[in-house]
């Protein structure tokens, strides 16, 4: 599996602009995408305050594959099986261009990110744990 560090050095970029998708579960939403620069973390807690959730939690590994029609570590914010709320990190407006995943491990697609927030109708807000990235 492919980490975030190691596909910015392949692709040459940035860590910043190499962007992860989880996949987490909130206690009134239900399923959500979180996208998030890799060498961060997300914040549950402030993630659950943007969505209006109570509590979020990450989804168990062998459901991603159900939920997003995508293998765990290959999940895109474009194209899953039903169509999730996203939640974009705005860390992500800071950057000319973002890569995430294509929809497999290894594969990855570079878009404008006002371009990814728009085509995912994502929320743009401040999710990743402070003190990292």
């Amino acid at each position: 599996e492919l980490s975030a560090e190691e596909a910015a050095e392949k692709l040459h970029i940035p860590l910043a602009q190499v962007f992860k998708t989880l996949v987490v579960r909130g206690d009134r939403t239900g399923v959500m995408l979180a996208c998030i620069p890799g060498a961060t973390t997300l914040s549950l807690k402030t993630l659950a305050r943007v969505s209006g959730n109570r509590k979020v939690e990450m989804v168990e590994k062998d459901e991603i594959h159900r939920l997003t029609g995508y293998l765990r570590g290959g999940v895109s914010p474009l194209g899953c099986k039903k169509n999730h709320p996203v939640y974009l990190d705005q860390s992500a407006l800071e950057q000319p261009f973002v890569s995430i995943s294509a929809g497999m491990r290894g594969m990855q697609l570079f878009l404008n990110p006002q371009d990814l927030a728009r085509a995912t109708a994502a929320k743009v807000v401040a999710i990743c744990a402070t003190g990292e990235g």
